[in-house]
């Protein structure tokens, strides 16, 4: 009887958080559509390679982007994207292994969305290849990378990741001749679970494939703004 207790109140506690965290994002999604601005998040293991990811980013689109870092601590990496030529807020969880919505809410609140150039944000979240795919952000693409170091057989072991993005990103693709990695097995592992996905091999640090996806999310927020 106790352990039946246990797991109804456990099924009520999880589905207020979420409904809490949906209203978010949904407010999340009016203010950034409002403000005619295309967003993504970005998902991945600590190391895979977001942040120089967004770097290069930074560099291809300037002033018309804008980026959310969402770190345990530090300001590190808002101050690598700042370098790179885009504004940056930084999101300290002190803990907490994602970002959700009401965090990323009050970041706009401090952010300048308004200039008539920026049509893109941005959202590193934290590093994590489970808690931050069940969270709604407002986001219009969410990308999962996969980096060459981490292994090919990633995607089956965290579907719930993988099986929900819009993009799969293979990342350090400079690193291929030196590992035993299979990236037709990543890819098609992929599919397996999410048929229309987009994929891109980049090595955010040589810049190969990086004009590619950049060109690739160009083109949504051109449509989403025209």
């Amino acid at each position: 009887m106790c352990e039946e207790t246990s797991a109804k109140q456990k099924v009520e506690i999880s589905e207020s958080v979420m409904s809490k965290n949906d209203r978010f994002a949904a407010e999340n999604r009016k203010i950034l559509r409002g403000r005619g601005l295309y967003t993504l998040n970005l998902i991945s293991s600590p190391g895979a390679g977001k942040t120089t990811v967004l770097e290069s980013m930074a560099r291809y689109f300037g002033g018309r982007m804008a980026v959310i870092e969402g770190d345990i601590q530090t300001r590190r990496d808002a101050e690598r994207i700042e370098r790179a030529g885009c504004q940056a807020w930084q999101i300290e969880t002190g803990g907490a292994c994602h970002l959700d919505a009401h965090a990323v809410n009050h970041a706009l609140g401090h952010m300048d969305l308004d200039s008539d150039e920026l049509s893109l944000l941005a959202i590193e979240n934290v590093g994590n290849l489970i808690c931050p795919s069940g969270y709604d952000l407002g986001e219009d693409m969410r990308i999962g990378l996969l980096s060459v170091p981490e292994g090919d057989d990633k995607v089956l072991k965290y579907p719930s990741l993988f099986s929900t993005v819009d993009v799969l990103i293979i990342n350090k693709m400079d690193l291929i001749p030196h590992l035993d990695f299979d990236v037709d097995r990543a890819i098609e592992e992929c599919r397996s679970l999410n048929p229309d996905v987009n994929v891109f091999t980049v090595s955010a640090r040589t810049g190969e494939g990086m004009e590619e996806f950049c060109g690739f999310v160009e083109s949504g927020f051109l449509r989403n703004t025209g």
